[in-house]
C-alpha cells in the first residue's frame, strides 16, 4: 500500500487535476452528445472514473484515506448505473429494437 502511495505522491498534484478534468470533460461531451446508450453509459463511467481519479490523488497527497472510502462507494454506484442502464438498454432493444436515446420515450409499462 506505501508504494502505490508513494507512486500517486511522485508526481504532482496539478497533473492529476488536469487528466481528471480531461477525462471528464470527454465523458461530458459524449453523454450530452451521442445517442447510442451504451456510448452513453460508458461515458457515465468515464466521468465516475475521473472523479476516483482525483479523489484518490488529493486523499494520497493529504494522507487521508476518507476519498478512497468515497472512491469505494462511487464504485458501487458506477455498478448499480450500469446494471440498471443494461437492463433497459435489453428491454428497449426488445421492445423498440434500436438503442438509440431518442427512442426512450416510446417504451411504456
Amino acid at each position: 500500500m506505501n508504494e502505490i502511495v508513494t507512486a500517486i505522491n511522485s508526481v504532482p498534484l496539478d497533473r492529476y487535476v488536469f487528466l481528471s478534468f480531461v477525462l471528464f470533460s470527454i465523458g461530458l461531451a459524449g453523454a450530452l452528445f451521442r445517442r447510442n446508450t451504451i456510448i452513453v453509459l460508458m461515458c457515465l463511467e468515464l466521468m465516475f472514473n475521473s472523479v476516483n481519479l482525483l479523489l484518490t490523488a488529493f486523499s494520497a497527497h493529504h494522507g487521508d484515506a476518507g476519498g478512497q472510502v468515497f472512491v469505494f462507494f462511487i464504485m458501487l454506484v458506477a455498478a448499480a448505473e450500469v446494471t440498471v442502464g443494461l437492463a433497459i438498454l435489453v428491454m428497449m432493444k426488445r421492445n423498440v429494437d434500436s438503442i438509440d436515446i431518442n427512442q426512450l420515450n416510446r417504451m411504456r409499462g
